[in-house]
């Protein structure tokens, strides 16, 4: 009975919170477009502000906005009237984000902000508050509920200002067309940047090349593969160009077969137009080829031009698996 009430309780949570983004995501209007527009087109920067929970919400939607192109920070409202409000500049846009609007704190740097003309967005659950009666724009986050079985700990409000900020930042991603290149430079570190920036050439080029010719007989063709020692070896025409490759699985079938090693060429157990990748492909783009055709290693080339092979080892090593 306890587990169930654990997870009837838990249901009800998401319910709730689901149920406020809802009804929010009905009242989205005039005020939300104007305010996209403002912060597209601002000269300095978003400050955010807030106190208690909403403090918490206001520094993740301004790291989030960081991330995606609109430069944001982040000023406490209890340090704001104590000094931290030197750093707004002149060009600066400030977004307060409360529940109430009432806050004795949120109050006093209203009226702060207003002595310096600064535009002021409201994100705020009480359109009949302080705040948003001084605000220029506001983002109305009210819901009818909070999730906690008491309606007070702060739940579906802080559950519908994150999606706000969510719904804020994406919107002015597409504005600028901000797209996975931009996305990298701001994220170049762990798996993330890697799977945004990291090159097949960039780790193909750590590899030995493995390659024969068309003639070559299939000791040579074992010798090569046992020395750079990645599955496989490229087949080159007379010109330098890739005609083929030849893998581990190719030679034990042909083994198995009898074939005289000295008697048979590169040229007659080769796959003819192998897959292969750019190296200038995202390593990550290899990674989904190789699950998609069930393999564990690409040619790397441009065109019929071969540089080298990535194989699915130096992806484990570079932790996008």
């Amino acid at each position: 009975m306890l587990e169930n009430s654990i997870l009837n309780t838990a249901i009800k949570t998401l319910r709730l919170e689901a149920e406020a983004l809802q009804e929010m995501s009905g009242r989205l209007g005039e005020d939300f477009k104007q305010v996209v527009a403002l912060l597209q087109n601002m000269k300095g920067r978003l400050v955010v502000s807030g106190i208690g929970k909403s403090a918490i919400i206001g520094q993740k939607i301004v790291a989030t906005l960081n991330s995606t192109g609109t430069p944001a920070i982040f000023m406490h409202a209890a340090d704001a009237i104590h000094g931290d409000l030197g750093m707004v500049q002149q060009d600066d846009v400030v977004m307060i984000i409360s529940k109430s609007g009432e806050s004795p704190e949120i109050k006093v740097l209203v009226t702060l902000i207003q002595n310096f003309s600064h535009p002021i967005i409201a994100m705020v659950g009480n359109l009949q508050s302080t705040l948003a009666r001084s605000a220029h724009h506001i983002l109305d986050t009210t819901v009818s509920q909070e999730a906690c079985p008491n309606n007070l700990a702060p739940t579906s409000s802080t559950t519908a200002q994150l999606a706000m900020g969510d719904a804020l930042a994406v919107c002015l991603m597409e504005a600028r067309g901000f797209g996975s290149d931009d996305f990298a430079k701001f994220h170049p570190g762990g798996a993330l940047g890697k799977k945004l920036y990291l090159r097949v050439g960039d780790l193909s080029k750590l590899n030995e090349r493995p390659a024969v010719g068309l003639r070559d007989n299939l000791k040579a063709v074992i010798l090569e593969m046992t020395k750079k020692r990645l599955g496989l070896t490229a087949v080159l025409n007379e010109e330098g160009g890739l005609a083929g490759v030849i893998t581990d699985g190719d030679l034990r079938r042909m083994l198995e077969k009898g074939v005289d090693v000295q008697q048979t060429a590169a040229a007659d157990i080769m796959t003819a137009q192998p897959k292969t990748i750019s190296p200038e492909a995202l390593a990550v783009d290899a990674l989904d080829r190789m699950r998609k055709n069930n393999i564990t290693q690409l040619i790397v080339a441009e065109s019929d031009r071969y540089e080298g092979v990535i194989h699915l080892h130096d992806l484990i090593r570079e932790g996008l698996i």
